[in-house]
């Protein structure tokens, strides 16, 4: 009875947790236009001749943009030609075009930033130039979002605006430049600024109140929104906050973006676990901060509740429970295995959610200031600008928990020790196959030692018009049998989410901790799967333990695979050798303990030849080797072990 009354609880919890409207359910639309500083007397930094104000901002990273900015006065603001943008469709090239349009925003951020802090005149014209080049591109988006179909063919419809990534992000590099250089702009022609609110608001605001689109709720299979929301919900905030003069239009889209927000919040997991991994949670969590943080700003304060909820505040600390070591952090899906960290936006979430460990974390990963501006969000440079005496004498420090546990997303994690990457790490996931960004990967895991990779997730590579489309697991990254998972009769994982996990459990005890899924759902019935229980341990301080308990219809065929980034070799029978040999760290052999009655292993080298497989290079190098285990005599119903330790 008890038990059952615990799960009642955490059942009942989790869905209160996932329907209380945290952010559109405290203000009415006319509470917010009260609670909202007027636009006229909004001043979320201080204005430009506010010269005492400016003192108090970072000097030394001013004097960077300078310097950066000093390097663009002469640039020549290109045009986007159409062939550049008909790429998505001839080639699946996105990068082309992004070069180009990322590049003039960089370019108008810096000089902006450089203007506000020498405040002498001679950047406005290449502002000037910028503004009015952006607001002459046909589309302030991707093309690698434009709509699919005939009707399009690689180039954006320019009566039938939507709001993509970018197209916000724009609208926010064009609401500071107006915040800050406005009569300086007029001085030059009153038509400068007037075309910025009069493209922002075709381009974005009418759009965005108007129209439906896609990342602002769950897909028609009830996938909950992704990154896209919250990110673009920032931008949308930024830019409407700044150039909206109507109050009641203002509080209006604040009023509807509150809505938009919770479709992400609501269904997120109350254990705070980012689907797409820790290199998306910079754009998801992260940036649903970027909005609270926004609305403080705004509201003297009037969104400071959200601070307390444990839900936020475990968004906020999956980014270190995510990580490895100083440089890797856990990879499922299409995150990347050594992401950047927004450092200043860490330590202020931390700061916000009082977690000394996120602020540690966060000041930890302060670089000098190089003069650059970042690619995205960048009203974040404003709150760092403001924050680096405190920030750089900021406890520093990583927290490397020993033991992770997200109920919720379905994932372990665990170390030899806490607080240090000495030894094995071994992190695994459950979840289901139509995850964000997902791979079919249900039941795979991962082995660090000493804090560098030996059994690897390989994550994505660069994304092309067959990333998301139709094509995706034509892509060999994506799929079950290039992950440490088995093919079983022949079958993979198929994507969708009715393949997923069950029989989730977790403990620890004095010599360990283990992760048990049953993965015979994430199957098809082609495979015959009636179950296959995995438990991944980790044997403290002597290694990892992998366990598959199984029963099938029939037994014609069966690989177990594992993928690592060093070449690797049968030795003796019962030992596969894997030559871990870290950039940084010491080589060592490692074994991979096997019964060699059951299975026969080989070794491939994969090659890396598809434009999609660039990527794969960038984060590992032409590394990559699979090495398969196959069944000499199937049965159906075996037990399978690996160990892996050091030789």
């Amino acid at each position: 009875m008890k038990l059952f009354l615990t799960w009642l609880l955490l059942l009942t919890g989790t869905t209160f947790a996932q329907n209380q409207n945290l952010l559109s359910g405290k203000y009415t639309t006319d509470d917010l236009k009260k609670a909202l500083i007027p636009q006229a007397q909004w001043a979320p930094f201080p204005k430009r001749d506010n010269r005492a104000g400016w003192a108090k901002a970072d000097q030394e990273m001013l004097k960077a943009y300078v310097k950066k900015a000093e390097s663009y006065q002469t640039y020549q603001w290109p045009s986007i030609p159409a062939t550049k943008s008909l790429l998505i469709e001839r080639t699946g090239n996105r990068t082309d075009y992004e070069a180009i349009s990322f590049k003039k925003r960089e370019v108008l951020g810096t000089l902006l930033l450089a203007e506000i802090y020498e405040n002498k005149g001679r950047f406005i014209d290449p502002i000037v130039d910028g503004v009015w080049s952006i607001c002459e591109e046909s589309f302030w988006g991707a093309s690698a979002h434009l709509p699919k179909g005939k009707a399009y063919l690689g180039l954006v419809d320019v009566s039938q605006p939507f709001v993509d990534l970018f197209a916000a992000e724009t609208a926010t590099y064009l609401a500071w430049v107006d915040y800050y250089l406005g009569d300086k702009l007029d001085a030059v022609s009153p038509q400068i600024r007037k075309r910025i609110y009069n493209e922002t608001n075709y381009r974005v605001f009418q759009p965005l109140m108007n129209k439906p689109h896609g990342w602002m709720t769950k897909t028609s299979a009830g996938r909950p929104p992704n990154n896209w929301n919250p990110w673009i919900c920032s931008n949308w905030l930024n830019a409407v906050l700044l150039l909206e003069k109507d109050d009641d239009k203002r509080a209006a889209s604040v009023a509807k973006l509150l809505h938009v927000l919770d479709e992400f919040l609501n269904p997120y997991p109350q254990d705070g676990g980012c689907d797409e991994g820790p290199s998306y949670w910079g754009a998801a969590a992260a940036s649903l901060f970027d909005n609270i943080a926004m609305l403080n700003t705004a509201s003297n304060d009037a969104f400071q509740y959200v601070y307390a909820d444990e839900k936020f505040r475990n968004m906020g600390r999956f980014i270190y429970r995510a990580q490895i070591s100083e440089k890797y952090f856990l990879n499922f899906a299409d995150a990347d295995p050594q992401p950047g960290m927004a450092a200043t936006m860490i330590y202020r979430y931390g700061k916000a959610i009082n977690d000394p460990d996120m602020m540690r974390f966060g000041a930890y990963y302060r670089q000098p200031e190089d003069g650059s501006i970042g690619r995205f969000h960048f009203f974040r440079n404003f709150y760092s600008l403001f924050m680096q005496d405190e920030f750089q004498k900021a406890t520093k420090g990583l927290p490397l928990p020993k033991d992770v546990w997200l109920p919720d997303l379905q994932v372990f994690a665990a170390r030899d020790q806490a607080g240090t990457t000495n030894g094995f790490y071994v992190a695994a996931k459950g979840g289901h196959n139509d995850e964000s960004h997902n791979h079919n990967d249900i039941g795979n895991y991962v082995v660090y030692y000493d804090g560098q990779p030996l059994l690897i997730d390989v994550g994505r590579g660069t994304y092309t018009a067959k990333t998301f489309s139709s094509k995706r697991y034509d892509i060999w990254y994506n799929c079950s049998d290039y992950h440490n998972l088995p093919t079983i009769n022949g079958q993979n994982q198929p994507p969708g989410m009715s393949f997923r996990a069950s029989n989730v459990s977790y403990k620890t005890d004095k010599a360990g901790t283990q992760f048990g899924v049953d993965i015979s759902k994430a199957y098809p019935k082609e495979a015959g799967v009636t179950r296959w229980q995995r438990n991944i341990r980790l044997n403290r301080g002597k290694g990892v333990q992998v366990d598959d308990e199984f029963s099938l219809q029939q037994a014609t065929q069966l690989t177990q695979h594992l993928m690592t980034c060093y070449p690797a070799e049968p030795g003796k029978p019962g030992e596969l050798i894997i030559h871990y040999a870290p950039k940084q760290g010491k080589a060592q052999d490692f074994v991979v303990k096997y019964n060699p009655k059951q299975l026969q292993p080989s070794v491939e080298k994969v090659k890396l030849e598809a434009p999609e497989d660039q990527g794969i290079i960038t984060k590992w190098g032409d590394t990559i080797y699979r090495i398969n285990f196959t069944a000499l005599a199937p049965k159906t119903s075996d037990k399978l072990n690996f160990v892996i330790a050091p030789k």
